[in-house]
């Protein structure tokens, strides 16, 4: 691939709020997979302009972990936020218990960084942590093809485009399996790549793209958005 004129990327700000929210609804989508729908007056003025932006969800007292909203409706007054049940940590116990009615405080976005441009075409790769986003951006609409690592053919989830990689949870820190999946992929010119999984994995699949596939750096996007063995710690890179 050669360099082309790159992608935009629109950084908006947004006031940092906490909102006190009640839950509406909750489903197990999946074995791995936990949904749960907020409501609540705190909800008006809520924003959220970018896929892959990230809410604070706090329980526990001072326990506080990064989520993506998997949907907003401001009509309904309702937020969607699905939840990996990939550790034991406190939010995952959370939503695993969760019950109709239950309060929760939660804050930001913070911010969101809005990509757009000429992109002619996405591909996302990325474990169950990265599902949130990347149903999202999948049902934003446009060219969208993925490469989702899941424990079994279980977790695998209604969304189109996607290829799915059965691997054990034990091994969500081996880049392995998602790096045998995308090797051989074609990635055109135009095709904006974007990456969440453990830290290393993502780290290993952001090589490949730049160094196997020429991928120039403005048309890739990789996040951590766990660590194996260290709790509520994210990279970029």
């Amino acid at each position: 691939m050669t360099d082309q004129t790159l992608p935009s990327i629109t950084r908006m700000r947004h006031e940092l709020v906490r909102r006190s929210l009640t839950v509406a609804a909750t489903e197990r989508l999946t074995p791995h997979m936990q949904r749960i729908t907020l409501t609540g007056p705190d909800l008006a003025g809520f924003q959220s302009a970018g896929f892959d932006d990230h809410i604070k969800l706090m329980v526990g007292g001072e326990a506080r972990r990064d989520y993506t909203p998997r949907r907003f409706d401001a009509a309904r007054g309702e937020l969607v936020v699905d939840f990996a049940l990939h550790d034991a940590g406190p939010a995952t116990l959370w939503a695993m218990n969760a019950v109709v009615g239950d309060a929760v405080m939660i804050g930001g976005p913070r911010g969101s960084a809005v990509i757009g441009g000429a992109i002619g075409q996405w591909l996302m790769v990325g474990d169950e942590t990265a599902l949130p986003a990347i149903g999202r951006r999948i049902e934003d609409g446009g060219a969208v093809r993925a490469v989702v690592a899941v424990p079994g053919p279980a977790d695998e989830q209604d969304l189109p485009g996607v290829t799915w990689v059965h691997r054990d949870a034990a091994l969500a820190g081996d880049a392995a399996p998602l790096l045998a999946a995308v090797q051989g992929l074609d990635v055109a010119p135009g095709t904006f790549v974007w990456i969440a999984a453990e830290a290393s994995v993502a780290r290993a699949l952001r090589g490949y793209f730049l160094d196997s596939v020429g991928v120039p750096l403005g048309w890739i996007k990789a996040s951590g958005y766990w660590v194996q063995g260290q709790a509520d710690r994210t990279e970029n890179f």
